[in-house]
């Protein structure tokens, strides 16, 4: 599959085909569980963060439960002062509490029900949960479901990588987005996860700058 959609998007885009090159093949992460539940959690957990600090933020609070292992009724039970002590905001602790009250209540479908579901059936369900917005819907869907043909409008490093790719002045608007990536369907997945590492490149590039100034 992954093969097959570097294949395509190589071939509908020059631009993106010349960041592939430089690049190389990346793939998604190992996922560690096929439910919905750690996943949609973890998605709380690095809403509006940087990876580094809300990795961490994500690892205290796997250590309030056994082993590491979240459960829904372990969950429901933890004070919110545990929560906020782990780093989260007051709102996450509650969206994570919801979820998990969701998940009891049935409403949170487990892995084997939501891989006969749609995208359209899972943004649906999902997003009236509290705190669960489309950003956090898609990534369960890219991380933990692994549906190919995913872009998440809204993601700031999705963005600026499209604005990175194409030398735009300014980030493109969900629309414009939307509009653009036609030519990368069904492996708009990929695609995301290339503009995730293009959007990275600048930083680098002024990294390695800013070493050669100081050495």
């Amino acid at each position: 599959m992954h093969a097959r959609a570097v294949k395509h998007l190589r071939s509908q885009d020059p631009r993106l085909a010349e960041w592939i090159d430089r690049i190389g093949l990346i793939k998604l992460p190992a996922r560690e569980t096929r439910e919905p539940f750690p996943a949609l959690l973890e998605a709380i957990a690095h809403q509006q963060l940087a990876g580094a600090a809300a990795k961490a933020i994500w690892n205290r609070v796997l250590c309030l439960f056994p082993e590491g292992r979240p459960e829904p009724g372990h969950l429901v039970s933890l004070a919110d002062e545990h929560l906020r002590g782990a780093g989260l905001s007051r709102s996450k602790a509650h969206s994570m509490k919801e979820i998990a009250a969701r998940t009891l209540a049935g409403d949170v479908p487990d892995a084997k029900r939501i891989a006969c579901m749609s995208e359209g059936e899972i943004i649906d369900q999902l997003t009236k949960i509290r705190g669960v917005g489309p950003w956090t819907v898609d990534m369960l869907l890219i991380f933990t479901l692994r549906r190919p043909d995913i872009l998440p409008l809204n993601d700031y490093g999705v963005r600026k990588g499209f604005q990175v790719l194409y030398r735009k002045r300014k980030l493109p608007t969900p629309k414009q987005l939307l509009v653009s990536a036609e030519c990368w369907r069904p492996y708009r997945t990929t695609a995301a996860l290339y503009l995730w590492r293009i959007a990275d490149a600048p930083k680098k590039t002024k990294a390695r700058k800013a070493r050669k100034t100081t050495s």
